[in-house]
């Protein structure tokens, strides 16, 4: 009887054990994540050992049911993972640092997409070189500089939605919303890069999360000309269709499919577990900013531009309620008060067709130039002083034209005019300097 009590207290201990069924690892330019699944809540600890560098996580009355050793540490910081059970029933997990990293963890709770999780972030210090001490990254725009003459690029911040624990919008047959984006997001970032006059910047340009908030401040650090989101719908009804652009409403939302999109897209800091912290903005200035935005020109600028964009993607894609006007809604990553900021619905990823055509690399193609057609089209019709767009237009209202006599060359021609080869060069799409009798040269205006 004794031995059948034993036995039957074993068996409903180890039932009612905590179990880890599932890890994850998310590498990061700044960071990387550790995620553990779990079937119930546990309590946890984390210490942090040196000499050599190493972080312990022990988590109270659990089994692990995971392979460690399958995890891919490439870039990640981390050497090697050890475990080893503790106390009868606990688990220690040892992670063998590659150098000093910081540890902060977190429990998060079951949502719709996952069930229990324990967070582990994993940051990477930035030490000042002088000073040796930790740096703090800007979140204000910074001064604009006299650059190359004022002929500086125009800079765009490209944000590809989601990504790491947070996939974002899952269509019917699996397609990620999170590998979509990126998809897209690289090739506008591809096609800018090519564009004279524009300096692409990417928020993440790989699977990691990045917090809402970080976002938009990466746009103000930047001193972006524009921030865009690119994202992919989903809606409860599957036969919702077509690409969209809004823009911020500090009013809250419009209409109730965008007061429905822009919920699920503020979700992403919970999903993707942003430390468990509210997406509320807790900050009284930028508050009160937002309150005065309709006052200024950032808000009009993003539905100008919006409607460029919107445009453009009117030429292959399927427009939201075949409109082409720029929705507004609350959204979180679009509340930077000076930066114009807009966010492209590529399509509903919750329609099978529309899920088909984001799968296709063709379409996301054609996607992504529609997005950089609208960008660089609203800029030449609207470039910001100082620009090297604005420049170029400038010297294109004082062009005039020359055509090459016998004995001419491009830097006696320039010197003539009071102009550089440079700016012949450019104005007239010259990849070399020869020249040749009767052709017509564009000449700019001195500079």
């Amino acid at each position: 009887m004794i031995r059948w009590l034993l036995a039957l207290f074993c068996t409903v201990s180890m039932a009612t054990a905590s179990v880890v069924d599932g890890v994850r690892i998310w590498p990061a330019p700044d960071n990387t994540r550790l995620v553990l699944d779990l079937n119930g809540a546990v309590e946890h600890s984390v210490l942090t050992l040196r000499n050599p560098d190493r972080i312990v996580l022990d988590i109270e009355d659990v089994s692990l049911n995971a392979d460690l050793s399958s995890l891919d540490l490439t870039d990640s910081g981390i050497n090697r993972i050890r475990h080893a059970v503790r106390n009868g029933s606990d688990l220690r997990i040892v992670l063998d640092m590659a150098s000093a990293m910081s540890p902060r963890s977190f429990a998060l709770p079951p949502n719709e997409q996952y069930g229990h999780r324990l967070v582990v972030d994993l940051e990477r210090p930035l030490l000042d070189a002088a000073t040796g001490r930790e740096q703090v990254e800007p979140v204000t725009r910074k001064d604009i500089t006299d650059l190359s003459n004022q002929k500086r690029d125009i800079i765009v911040v490209i944000d590809a939605g989601h990504g790491g624990e947070d996939p974002g919008a899952i269509g019917p047959s699996r397609l990620l919303e999170k590998n979509v984006v990126l998809s897209i997001a690289r090739e506008v970032y591809r096609q800018l890069e090519a564009t004279e006059g524009f300096k692409p910047v990417m928020v993440r340009d790989g699977d990691y999360i990045v917090a809402l908030s970080k976002r938009r401040n990466l746009a103000r650090a930047s001193n972006a000309d524009l921030f865009v989101s690119i994202h992919a719908d989903a809606f409860h009804n599957s036969s919702a269709y077509g690409a969209s652009v809004y823009a911020l409403s500090n009013g809250g939302s419009v209409s109730a499919v965008a007061k429905y999109l822009a919920d699920q897209e503020n979700a992403a800091d919970v999903i993707g577990g942003i430390n468990g912290v509210s997406l509320e903005d807790k900050d009284d200035v930028l508050k009160s900013v937002l309150v005065d935005l309709s006052m200024t020109s950032t808000l009009q600028r993003s539905l100008d531009v919006g409607r460029v964009v919107l445009n453009e993607m009117s030429r292959f894609a399927r427009l939201h309620g075949n409109r082409k006007t720029v929705g507004q809604a609350n959204f979180v990553v679009l509340r930077a008060p000076d930066v114009p900021s807009i966010l492209v619905e590529t399509g509903f990823i919750s329609n099978p067709t529309e899920e088909k055509n984001l799968g296709s690399a063709r379409y996301r193609q054609k996607m992504a130039t529609a997005i950089r057609n609208g960008i660089v089209g609203y800029f030449e019709k609207t470039p910001p002083e100082g620009s090297f767009i604005a420049w170029r237009q400038q010297q294109q209202s004082t062009v005039r034209r020359y055509t090459v006599a016998k004995g001419d060359t491009l830097s006696a021609i320039a010197i003539r005019n009071g102009v550089s080869v440079n700016a012949i060069k450019s104005i007239n799409n010259l990849s070399n300097s020869t020249i040749w009798v009767g052709q017509v040269l564009l000449i700019p205006g001195a500079s």
